[in-house]
């Protein structure tokens, strides 16, 4: 039986692509393991699936100043020791890595144990974790074309993202569970895996104007709940969505969303039009406006910057995504989407027979 560890955490994003390949690989027979940090968001999503957890320590490297420069470098050498120590014990096949900073002390304990490693790169282009770990692997997977020029030709693999078991949800249990009725659209908004606030505010703000056409099914975050609208009819709100999340995308007639990598290639998989709202290059390095005007421009979303976005403009790009969602559809359907979970399998069973 060939052994595998997966790594990747800090945000949902890191972990759910890695859920998408465990019915492949245990259909291939594999022994699944994993490590992450202590108690980061990894943790939680994936012990629901029974796959044995390891938590190590964990440190981010920052391009701006922060007291916490001084302290991580020494957690980030800590959990290198201990991925060591785990790797040894566990004597895996093959890494896999969906990035993120928990993964860089694995990838290096990985190439040191001689271990082949296999990270991908959702966004356009590599963040700095990845960068790290890119010199240390066999292979790097990605989503986008235009990636392709910031990796080295050797290792760089357009694969796309692996997508969650999304596709099989069914609307009749998505209207149940949110109490909707049939016959009006439904509006999905998804501020990503810790919510925003900000976009939250908006959409709230517009529910007298929404409520009048449309339904609007609401993962607003943990803890952004508002106990106001708690019986306001035809809105629903959760704090975030497991196993349901599948009848939700059902039941959307349309989404808004952040633009996480990993995200979009989940609505261009369901083939549902959207609208995304990417997180401002002032809170990030900018590498969800760069995902979200890929998108615009083969034709796949409309696109609202958060500097832009307000509640006039929100309300009239609904109604004209809504009136033109054929277009959308159309586009999407069009999209050469990879059958990336067997692209990266492959490149992972490859990766281990050669180590044997």
């Amino acid at each position: 039986m060939k052994r595998i560890v997966l790594t990747g955490g800090g945000t949902a994003g890191h972990v759910t692509p890695n859920l998408a390949l465990l019915p492949r690989l245990k259909e291939l027979g594999y022994d699944i393991h994993y490590i992450g940090s202590y108690n980061g968001i990894e943790k939680k999503l994936i012990e629901q699936y029974s796959i044995p957890y390891y938590g190590i320590s964990s440190g981010k490297l920052r391009r701006y100043f922060d007291w916490k420069n001084f302290s991580d470098p020494f957690k980030v050498i800590k959990g290198y020791g201990q991925a060591r120590t785990l790797l040894k014990k566990l004597k895996p096949d093959v890494v896999f890595s969906k990035g993120g900073f928990v993964s860089v002390p694995v990838i290096l304990a990985a190439k040191h144990r001689k271990i082949p490693a296999i990270i991908h790169e959702s966004d356009i282009t590599p963040g700095l974790a990845n960068k790290l770990a890119i010199p240390n692997s066999c292979k790097v997977c990605c989503n986008f074309p235009e990636t392709l020029k910031y990796l080295p030709a050797d290792k760089a693999v357009l694969t796309g993202s692996p997508i969650r078991e999304l596709l099989s949800g069914n609307r009749l249990k998505g209207l149940t569970y949110c109490g909707f009725q049939s016959e009006k659209p439904v509006i999905m908004v998804i501020g990503g895996s810790t919510g925003s606030q900000f976009i939250n505010k908006i959409v709230r703000s517009l529910l007298p104007d929404l409520l009048k056409d449309f339904q609007v099914l609401h993962l607003c975050g943990k803890g952004k709940l508002d106990s106001s609208f708690e019986h306001t009819k035809g809105y629903a709100q959760f704090e975030y969505a497991n196993k349901e999340l599948s009848d939700m995308f059902a039941l959307a007639d349309l989404v808004i969303s952040r633009a996480g990598a990993n995200a979009i290639c989940e609505l261009l998989a369901l083939r549902k039009p959207n609208i995304l709202i990417p997180l401002s290059a002032n809170a990030s390095r900018g590498d969800q406006i760069l995902n979200a005007r890929s998108f615009e421009g083969q034709g796949y979303s409309v696109v609202i910057e958060e500097e832009q976005l307000n509640s006039v403009i929100l309300l009239d790009a609904i109604k004209k995504l809504f009136q033109n969602r054929n277009q959308y559809i159309n586009a999407m359907a069009k999209s050469e989407q990879l059958n990336s979970v067997e692209t990266i399998v492959q490149l992972l069973e490859q990766a281990a027979n050669q180590k044997k």
